[in-house]
């Protein structure tokens, strides 16, 4: 695990400095009281990688990179999209109907999980696999305390369940045909720089390219569908075997998509 240190923002409020202190614990890492340090100063003066930050009643993870955060607007354009009737490229390529069920291998800022959240509905239910402990108590944290923009969101949010796991070892322990889709959405090989909002997760990700052998265990705990999310001219598609691919004619992104021979329609 990284070398880290929790503390709060520099405005002093007793709930933040609750959950500061009941993070560190869970970790089994130092809680620094914030006086006039700044994130720099702190990580010099503690030699730590990364600071959890307990400000606004939410938690913050600062990286070298910047800050990770978990904020809902990620997924409200999707969702008010969907609402409205429209189409989004990732429900379709998963084929999300209510009530389904859906594994998240890589759950990053959390955004893919809520609009599977929503699409699947109250019948439904959504796990997100986060492998840094860091990034899954901030986003899981985030899903689970901040006010959606609206009920709809609200409601995705609370019923994702996430677990910090290795997605590997956790398919392992599947049974056959346990989840009805199974997502991967790793870091790109070839990452779509102008996304700089994404630089805070890049310095906390997993990078290791998705084996062979997790797709083929994906394969086994799906029920209807295993889709994989990447950079329109990866070659990640090939490597791992997908053919059938969806996505916007003119889009950066792709999705890659394996049907299980006779899942329902």
């Amino acid at each position: 695990m990284m070398k880290a240190i929790s503390t709060t923002g520099r405005r002093f409020k007793p709930e933040n400095v609750r959950l500061a202190k009941e993070v560190a614990q869970k970790f089994g890492i130092s809680y620094v009281s914030r006086n006039r340090e700044s994130m720099e100063e702190l990580r010099e003066l503690y030699d730590c990688e990364v600071i959890l930050v307990a400000k606004k009643g939410l938690l913050v993870l600062d990286t070298l990179e910047g800050e990770l955060f978990f904020h809902p607007n990620m997924a409200h354009l999707r969702l008010k999209n969907l609402r409205m009737g429209e189409h989004d490229h990732m429900v379709e390529a998963m084929d999300l109907r209510p009530g389904m069920t859906v594994l998240d291998c890589t759950l990053g800022f959390g955004a893919d999980a809520i609009v599977a959240s929503y699409a699947t509905g109250s019948g439904g239910s959504v796990t997100g696999l986060e492998v840094n402990p860091f990034v899954a108590e901030v986003i899981g944290y985030g899903l689970g305390h901040s006010l959606g923009d609206n009920y709809d969101m609200h409601e995705a949010m609370r019923r994702i369940r996430v677990h910090c796991a290795d997605y590997l070892d956790f398919l392992r322990e599947q049974p056959d045909k346990s989840f009805d889709v199974v997502y991967f959405d790793p870091m790109f090989r070839h990452p779509l720089m102008e996304s700089e909002n994404l630089n805070p997760l890049r310095a906390v990700a997993d990078h290791r390219p998705v084996p062979l052998e997790a797709i083929s265990e994906a394969k086994r705990v799906a029920r209807h569908r295993v889709v994989l999310k990447e950079n329109s001219r990866s070659l990640e598609f090939a490597r791992l075997g997908f053919t059938k691919m969806a996505g916007g004619q003119y889009s950066k992104i792709r999705y890659g998509i394996y049907e299980i021979m006779g899942a329902c329609p």
